[in-house]
């Protein structure tokens, strides 16, 4: 009978040759050029680059994934401090005897898994660790050891590692949850994203007191447990909760997985290893049973993001929006919601016009939802309608719970959304009426209470005297459009131009209103600013013609498709575009006449405008940008926000202006393809990367502009000898954020120090606004709601430079 050492020997020649077979050998390479990978001995597993996601094919991600599965999935990939290691295109990672290095193309590194020892070697095994090896085939570094979000069979996760979920199904980015060892329990918890702050756990494994704990284990067999130490007895904790049962597991039929879920349940999943079998993962077990009401903490926003709520649905958690609202982004579902609407407080909300509150909200009921930390006020004992009118009374007020007599109260934003049995009536206050389109109310509705009798009387006279009215009515519209048909015909009618939605122009009559071009205003990206008067019976109206000059022939019919949508934009803080002129090679824009002229000559001029002044206009654009990008018909992506961009009328109201040429989304479109738009300085980087933008372009630029009005000082200055860390003002403003010395910012201006809380504010909104990745800025909705301090603004990370742009 053959001995134990002699099963030794062999079990350790059978390893060594395995690694000689599955080798990667010094010098080898791997480039995002090409696709090859570094697979394993039996092709189950490969280590390789994979294309960020489907939309963008310029950038990479180090992965490991299961190589012979029809969906390739990943299991791991190299990370610096948490965060994603985002590869261009070109880049290759290269293994040499000082260990793995990643590099761009221009050689600068991305990430190095650098071991103490010599390397001789590295290998991808069969489970789906990748090893380096060195000289006595000692494992010196291996990819079991830096886990993501998953977890394989014969991996441990020892006391300083963590899981930490993606951001959603598809983006690889850290995400918002963690799971980890607090002592010597394994706790789950929610992440203050995209910070690693961790809030109160969700989910935990209780180690014994007498006990030590040494590692969470996933066994070969696929059994997960902590793995623990009583006097040099082992002893395993196994995982509790009511989904998480002891099963019967059989590894050679079955790839095993234990991930931790974008959503943050950790599930076990199983996939067939059989490829004529049914293919797909399948969820084993998991926990906490419900992650949904799970989370109950009073920061965060909990399972869902913010104003949704959350309920289990096929094992798995599902995030609705409440009526009114829907997601910020329709691809993550689990990225809170927004109003559809807006609330309005004070003159915003029909007061002070006699405006009764119930011509401007209605409420819907719902049942059995609750967002239970997000009250402000509870009253007891109440009614239904009671509660009702108190919400409808109370501009704070977006939604209201009742249930036995009690009423609560609750504001925007809501927390902890989740779907909750217990008889509640959720009671969603919308809007009717849209601000600004309020109609005042008539005389007191008591003279409408007149007899039955005088009615009677009355009817006969009114019927009379509509009937008279509408002949006479009858005669003198024949007259007039009998007149008008004689009168000879004026180019520029500049009487109605302002009650309708655009005016077709021809180039003569521009060429007249403003005297043969004369009178210049200004320089624009696209042509020359002129000042015009459009002559009507009785007054002039004051205008301003931008004549363009560099627009390419192919955009013919997109101008006047982009100019039609355009025109039908309403609001208090846009330049209202009143026409066009589109003949032979004459391209032009009539704009209504700013006399204040732009925000860049009050800004950068030398008297600075006073803090309250310039908060006005950062507000104001901010609800410009809103209206642009969620409440057209159609989306639009202004795409050069800058203060020269900004007019100032009469009542120093901040207009967007210049949005003439700006780029339509349609209905179902959240990004497009299109040249490069924008002024250096207030260009986002994805414009330089090839890529779909979106409306987060026009954040960064409001980002940039908004440190401009905060500081009174352009963008990008020359700066004296010894000053130049300030001549870049997103840099400087970001390093006196870090460095605790804001107030440099605003130096002198005391009036901006005295509102020393909304200045530290505003400028962590415009650092989150000039990150450089889209995904990790606010939509301007978020912007306007932090800025108006409804929505709590957390701490921003640096900006990555932006050195590598061209």
């Amino acid at each position: 009978m053959a001995s134990p050492v002699f099963f030794y020997i062999i079990s350790i020649l059978f390893l060594q040759l395995v690694l000689v077979f599955g080798n990667v050998t010094l010098s080898s390479i791997l480039s995002t050029n090409n696709n090859n990978s570094w697979l394993s001995l039996s092709g189950e597993f490969a280590f390789g680059f994979r294309q960020l996601n489907k939309n963008n094919t310029n950038f990479f991600m180090l992965a490991i994934w299961y190589n012979k599965i029809s969906d390739k999935t990943i299991v791991w990939t190299a990370q610096n401090d948490n965060n994603l290691v985002q590869a261009p295109k070109g880049s290759q990672i290269q293994l040499t005897s000082g260990g793995l290095t990643l590099t761009t193309s221009q050689g600068d590194s991305l990430w190095t898994a650098q071991p103490n020892n010599a390397v001789s070697y590295g290998t991808m095994l069969d489970t789906g660790n990748f090893v380096l090896v060195n000289k006595t085939s000692t494992f010196v570094w291996e990819s079991f050891n830096f886990p993501t979000d998953t977890l394989l069979p014969k991996q441990s996760l020892y006391l300083s590692g963590t899981l930490t979920s993606r951001f959603s199904e598809t983006n690889f980015s850290s995400g918002r949850f963690q799971l980890y060892f607090n002592g010597d329990n394994v706790w789950m918890s929610p992440l203050a994203w995209p910070t690693q702050f961790r809030y109160n756990f969700y989910y935990r494994i209780v180690v014994p007191s007498n006990f030590d704990s040494s590692s969470l284990v996933f066994d070969e067999l696929g059994d997960i447990y902590v793995e623990t130490n009583n006097n040099n007895n082992g002893t395993r904790i196994k995982l509790q909760d009511t989904k998480w049962k002891n099963l019967v597991l059989d590894s050679k039929l079955y790839y095993y997985r234990a991930t931790l879920d974008y959503y943050g349940v950790l599930t076990q999943y199983s996939h067939p290893r059989d490829i004529n079998a049914t293919q797909g993962w399948s969820i084993v077990r998991y926990v906490p049973d419900n992650i949904c009401i799970a989370i109950f903490n009073e920061k965060g926003s909990g399972t869902c993001g913010y104003n949704s709520y959350c309920s289990m649905e096929n094992q798995r958690p599902s995030c609705k929006c409440p009526y009114g609202y829907s997601l910020i982004d329709q691809s993550n579902q689990f990225g809170g919601c927004q109003l559809n609407f807006t609330l309005g407080c004070g003159a915003d909300n029909g007061e002070g016009l006699n405006v009764k509150q119930e011509d401007l909200y209605e409420f819907t009921v719902v049942k059995d939802v609750d967002w239970p930390l997000s009250d402000y006020e509870e009253m007891h004992p109440y009614s239904q309608p009671d509660c009702q009118q108190s919400c409808l009374h109370d501009c704070m007020c977006a939604i209201a719970v009742f249930n036995n007599q009690t009423c609560w109260k609750k504001r925007l934003p809501l927390a902890n959304g989740r779907a909750q049995s217990g008889g509640q009536l959720v009671l969603v206050k919308t809007r009717i009426t849209p601000l600004g389109r309020v109609t005042p109310l008539g005389p007191n509705p008591s003279f409408a209470a007149n007899d039955s009798k005088k009615d009677d009387q009355v009817k006969p006279i009114l019927q009379g005297l509509l009937i008279g009215s509408t002949v006479i009515n009858s005669i003198l519209l024949a007259v007039v459009v009998f007149l008008t048909l004689l009168k000879p015909k004026r180019v520029v009618q500049g009487a109605t131009l302002f009650e309708t939605n655009l005016h077709s122009f021809s180039y003569e009559a521009l060429k007249e209103a403003t005297w043969g071009f004369r009178e210049e205003l200004g320089r624009g990206s696209f042509g020359i600013v002129y000042k015009g008067e459009l002559k009507a019976e009785a007054s002039c109206n004051v205008v301003a013609v931008k004549r363009l000059d560099r627009l390419i022939e192919d955009r013919e019919k997109e101008f006047k498709t982009e100019l039609r949508a355009i025109g039908k934009t309403c609001h208090k803080n846009l330049v209202r575009l009143i026409g066009f002129c589109d003949e032979g090679m004459h391209r032009m824009l009539v704009y209504e006449f700013m006399s204040n002229g732009t925000l860049a000559d009050i800004l950068f001029g030398q008297n600075k405008p006073i803090w309250n002044v310039r908060v006005e206009f950062a507000l104001g654009i901010a609800r410009g940008l809103v209206y642009l990008h969620e409440e057209c018909d159609s989306s639009i992506i202004h795409c050069d926000i800058k203060p020269q961009n900004i007019l100032i009328d009469d009542y120093f109201t901040a207009k967007i202006s210049d949005f003439g040429l700006a780029k339509l989304l349609l209905a179902d479109q959240s990004r497009t393809n299109t040249m490069i738009r924008g002024t250096r300085g207030y260009v986002a980087p994805e414009w330089f990367k090839n890529v779909p933008v979106t409306a987060k372009v026009d954040v960064y630029s409001f980002g940039a502009m908004l440190l401009e009005i905060i500081c009174c000082r352009r963008s990008v200055v020359l700066m004296e000898s010894g000053e130049e860390e300030k001549a870049i003002l997103t840099d400087w403003a970001c390093d006196c954020y870090m460095e605790g010395r804001i107030d440099t910012l605003v130096e002198n201006d005391q009036e901006a120090l005295d509102d020393i809380g909304r200045l530290e504010n505003w400028i962590k909104i415009a650092i989150w606004c000039i990150q450089e990745h889209p995904e990790m800025r606010p939509t301007m909705r978020m912007v306007i709601q932090m800025l108006e301090g409804v929505v709590e603004v957390p701490n921003p990370p640096s900006p990555f430079s932006f050195d590598s742009i061209p």
